[in-house]
C-alpha cells in the first residue's frame, strides 16, 4: 500500500479513511455509523478472516462433555455462535442455571439471542479487559467448572495461564478455526489512513496476502493483548491498544483518537482559530461598535 510523502506526514495526525477488519454491521444503528457521521470519515468494513465451524463429529474427538460444565467463558460473539451451534448439532440442552463469563458487556448482551438473559448468571468485566473479566471469574472459581470456548488456532494465552495458575477446573473447547480471507482487492485499490485489527489471525491474514507489507505511516489499532502482541511481533508500530479504562471498545478508541486529531485542510483546528483572531482585535473596537449602533437606530426612529 503506497502513500505519498505528505500523506505519510499527516497519517498520525488525521485519519479520514479507516479499514475495519470485520464484517459491516447489519444494523444501521451501529455506533460505527454514528462515528462516521460525527467525524466525517469513511469507514470500510472487510473481514480479514473467515471462521470455519468444526463439525460435531470432529469435536467429539476432543472427548468433552459440554453438559458437565457449569460455566462457559466467551471472548467473542463468534464463540457464542459456535457454542450454541455445536450444542444444537449434538442435540444437547444447556442447563438454565449455567453461568456465562464474557469479556465485554456487548458480548454478554449478545447472549440474549440464545438464552433468557439474567444478571445472576451472566457476568462480564467492568472495562473490557482480560483482567476485569478474570477478577469476576476469581469470585466464582471455587464453585464452578469452566469451559473456555475458543478457536482451534487462536486462544488467549493470558486467560489460559491465569486459569491454570489459579487452579481453576477448566477445559479448552475448540469449536471453530480461522482462515485468512482474500483482502487483496480491498487494499490494492485504496489507501487507508488507519487499519483496525481484532484478532491475531487478522494480522496473519494481512501478511498472508501481503508478505512484504510496509506500514508507511498507516495508524494501526489492535483489540486485545494477543492482537497487540501480534502487531508488534509483525514489526508494525502499534498506535492504539484497546480495551483500556478510557477506551473500553474500538468505537470509543476511534472516537477519542479522531476527536484529538481533527484538522481542516490548512492543518488548524477550527476551535482554536477563533480565539486567535479575537485575541488580536483592539480592546476598544467592541465598545465603539456598540456605541455607534444605538445612535444609528435612534436616528432612524426620530425620522420615522
Amino acid at each position: 500500500m503506497s502513500k505519498n510523502d505528505s500523506k505519510q506526514a499527516e497519517s498520525s495526525k488525521a485519519a479520514r479513511k479507516i479499514l475495519i477488519s470485520q464484517p459491516k454491521p447489519e444494523s444501521e444503528r451501529s455506533p460505527y455509523f454514528d462515528l462516521e457521521r460525527k467525524h466525517n470519515v469513511e469507514l470500510v468494513f472487510h473481514p480479514f478472516i473467515v471462521l470455519e465451524g468444526i463439525p460435531a463429529r470432529d469435536f467429539r474427538k476432543q472427548k468433552i462433555d459440554i453438559q458437565q460444565y457449569s460455566a462457559i467463558i466467551f471472548t467473542s460473539r463468534n464463540a457464542i455462535d459456535h457454542f450454541f451451534r455445536m450444542s444444537e448439532e449434538m442435540k444437547l440442552s444447556i442447563a438454565q442455571d449455567t453461568k456465562y463469563f464474557c469479556i465485554t458487556e456487548a458480548v454478554a448482551l449478545y447472549l440474549q439471542k440464545f438464552i433468557l438473559y439474567r444478571k445472576r448468571k451472566v457476568f462480564y468485566g467492568a472495562d473490557g479487559t482480560n483482567k476485569s473479566m478474570l477478577d469476576v471469574i476469581n469470585k466464582h472459581k471455587e464453585a464452578e467448572k469452566f469451559l473456555y470456548v475458543c478457536s482451534e488456532n487462536q486462544q488467549d494465552n493470558e486467560i489460559c495461564s491465569w486459569l491454570k495458575n489459579n487452579n481453576c477446573d477448566f477445559q479448552l473447547a475448540y469449536m471453530y478455526r480461522s482462515i485468512s480471507n482474500d483482502i487483496k482487492p480491498v487494499l490494492q485499490k485504496n489507501d487507508y489512513d488507519m487499519i483496525c485489527f481484532f484478532t491475531p489471525s487478522g494480522v496473519k491474514s494481512l501478511l498472508d496476502n501481503f508478505p512484504n507489507f510496509t506500514q508507511n505511516g498507516t495508524v494501526i489499532t489492535a483489540f486485545g493483548g494477543n492482537t497487540s502482541k501480534a502487531v508488534v511481533d509483525a514489526g508494525f508500530k502499534l498506535e492504539i491498544q484497546v480495551p483500556s479504562p478510557q477506551r473500553p471498545s474500538m468505537v470509543a478508541a476511534l472516537d477519542l483518537f479522531l476527536a484529538s486529531t481533527t484538522v481542516v485542510k490548512n492543518g488548524v483546528k477550527p476551535e482554536k482559530a477563533a480565539p486567535k483572531s479575537l485575541g488580536k482585535a483592539p480592546s476598544k473596537a467592541a465598545p465603539k461598535a456598540a456605541v455607534k449602533a444605538p445612535r444609528k437606530n435612534a436616528e432612524k426612529k426620530i425620522k420615522l
